[in-house]
């Protein structure tokens, strides 16, 4: 089960970092912009569809990234002071009842509504260049089918830990600063 958590994280991971090249390009674009309009009194007409693109993009396709680094929202002032095996049932029981039904109707209708707009060939109504919007809303499909395998590996995650009684290591290429306070207090504690 351990392998098969590495390589979803390793996936999740992948797709998160590519995907966070759309932060350099909606930087670029927002700034040409910025240039064109007021320096040169020229704005352009695809910036406003470009940074609402980008950012979906990036917003859709990071969310398995933040699952598989344990990112989200939690209440860890409780969670924190339970033991793992406890964690590990709350965080399944969870997953179950919230996170699942959720990834599952953003699948099934975000599926029927990008798969729509994808057949129809969708632009946008927004501004006067027509950009194309069907790749992004093709991406709430896409978004929800990595969100669904990261939380199977958060499942298995779960399980593991309920067996053993720690959690298994997840990758780490971004440390929480809370967490990096956490090891210092607990250095000093142990000097």
């Amino acid at each position: 089960m351990e392998t098969w958590i590495h390589r979803i994280d390793i996936f999740s991971k992948s797709i998160g970092h590519a995907f966070a090249w759309c932060v350099l390009v909606l930087t670029a674009g927002t700034c040409y912009e910025v240039f064109m309009r007021y320096f040169l009194n020229n704005p352009t007409n695809w910036a406003f569809d470009m940074s609402y693109m980008m950012y979906g993009a990036l917003f859709m396709m990071s969310g398995a990234y933040a699952v598989s680094r344990n990112s989200h929202v939690r209440g860890d002032f409780i969670y924190r002071n339970w033991s793992p095996q406890t964690q590990a049932r709350v965080d399944l029981t969870l997953f179950i009842i919230f996170y699942f039904p959720a990834v599952f109707a953003m699948v099934y209708v975000g599926g029927a509504y990008s798969f729509e707009s994808t057949r129809i060939l969708e632009s946008s109504v927004n501004s006067p260049a027509g950009v194309p919007v069907w790749p992004l809303k093709l991406l709430i499909f896409v978004g929800g089918l990595t969100l669904l395998i990261a939380g199977v590996a958060e499942v298995m995650r779960c399980l593991v830990c309920m067996r053993t009684g720690k959690w298994p290591a997840r990758g780490g290429d971004v440390e929480e600063l809370e967490e990096i306070l956490l090891k210092q207090h607990s250095e000093k504690a142990a000097q």
